[in-house]
């Protein structure tokens, strides 16, 4: 059974435990808990040492007062619910959904309902269990911000095999976006390594060779605006922010995206843009196209989705207003 409630643990360092790790001093005060879930309670600022936040590696001295707060597990099965899904595509094996800006796709932090993985559970009850419960049925993820397709497996047999899929990079995963700035070049790629922002645990970035996970981008420009572009994007991996991070290394962050976009969020020249770009709900970002082979019969499946009207409002603007 999950728990419910917070732990909360007060004590204080004696002199034989001085110069103690605080992480190290908390798992043996706290020997029911994993080490693991301990820092990541550290991590979030929910420690303190003489009453001020501590990281996991402070050195203890006797006679300082610990406190720390530890969140409950989240639960262990996930409640279906009856939330509408725009279906593309569907069978025995695979469903293919045509997410909205807006919905998460499988809980987190901040995030525990509305989920798309908790729609396509009541959709598909026997998706339960299917890769995980917090995540049934979920092999790929699309941010809350991005619109667009991504499949979900219905069976075990289904899952495992599009997931090798991913790993070998035969899924064919194709974006649209709009970009602050105008490419250089009309097309290329870019191989950056991301991982977590060592200055900010909710952004990632791109990281110095030999740190992260290799993440692989392919760009063209559709058209160019003054100020502005209409992008193309090829994943050939699959990290977390990948196409924003990408996209801002090289100066030119996706319109809308309040995480990485910085001072490019002030370029907008005229006030009907702005307004536009603050009703686009997210990022301007859509996953057009998916292709993958079926994981039961062997055949190649695409699908493709227009581009919504969230950004396509936006994009019928800058056509208009660029001389």
């Amino acid at each position: 059974m999950s728990e419910v409630r917070s732990r909360h643990f007060r004590g204080t360092v004696i002199a034989a435990e001085a110069g103690t790790r605080l992480d190290q001093w908390l798992t043996v005060h706290l020997p029911e808990l994993s080490r693991t879930r301990i820092r990541k309670a550290i991590d979030q600022g929910m420690a303190t040492v003489d009453g001020r936040a501590a990281k996991a590696a402070h050195r203890l001295r006797a006679g300082e007062a610990v406190a720390a707060e530890i969140p409950p597990l989240p639960p262990e099965e996930m409640a279906a619910e009856p939330i509408p899904l725009r279906i593309v595509f569907e069978d025995e094996h695979v469903l293919v959904v045509d997410k909205d800006a807006g919905m998460v796709t499988h809980p987190g932090a901040g995030q525990p309902t509305g989920t798309l993985a908790a729609a396509a559970l009541a959709h598909v009850p026997s998706m339960a269990g299917v890769g995980g419960p917090r995540r049934p049925g979920i092999v790929h993820r699309l941010d809350k911000g991005t619109s667009g397709l991504i499949v979900l497996a219905k069976t075990q047999r289904a899952y495992d095999a599009l997931t090798a899929q991913l790993a070998r990079r035969s899924v064919t995963r194709r974006y649209l976006c709009l970009v602050h700035g105008v490419p250089r070049e009309s097309a290329g790629v870019i191989d950056q390594p991301i991982g977590r922002d060592p200055r900010s645990r909710v952004r990632m970035a791109v990281l110095p060779a030999g740190k992260g996970k290799r993440a692989v981008t392919r760009f063209r420009v559709l058209e160019r605006f003054a100020g502005a572009a209409f992008v193309e994007c090829r994943l050939e991996t699959g990290r977390t922010h990948q196409i924003r991070v990408h996209l801002a290394s090289v100066g030119h962050p996706l319109i809308g995206d309040e995480t990485y976009a910085g001072r490019a969020r002030g370029r907008h020249a005229d006030s009907d843009l702005k307004a536009l770009v603050s009703g686009l709900g997210g990022v301007a970002l859509h996953a057009a196209g998916l292709a993958f082979v079926h994981p039961a019969t062997g055949e190649p499946c695409e699908f493709s989705s227009p581009l919504p009207y969230r950004i396509e409002r936006v994009l019928c603007h800058l056509r208009n207003h660029s001389g």
